[in-house]
């Protein structure tokens, strides 16, 4: 005897659009922000771009992975502009 399986509905989940302009809005901040290690006796400086790598930690464990690639481009986006920019932390040792 053969049994009729059942179809399941997949609940889809969507995103509205104001979450995800937040969620750029949020990448966009933290992919600016750089931790600078500088020494002061020397003026050497030695840049660390911590916002580029907590922001590839939640965008690679995000729920919905469709725009991941966007995400990755906004990241790389700031780190650029916040290299420049006085956006960060700065350690003097």
């Amino acid at each position: 005897m053969l049994m009729a399986k059942r179809k399941t509905k997949v609940a889809t989940r969507i995103e509205l659009d104001s979450v995800y302009v937040l969620k750029m809005l949020l990448y966009l901040i933290l992919g600016s922000f750089w931790l600078r290690v500088s020494n002061t006796s020397q003026t050497s400086q030695i840049p660390i771009p911590i916002g580029l790598i907590i922001g590839l930690f939640l965008a690679s464990h995000e729920r919905f992975q469709i725009d991941r690639k966007l995400e990755y481009a906004i990241l790389l986006m700031a780190m650029f502009i916040g290299f420049w920019l006085p956006i960060g932390i700065t350690v003097v040792r």
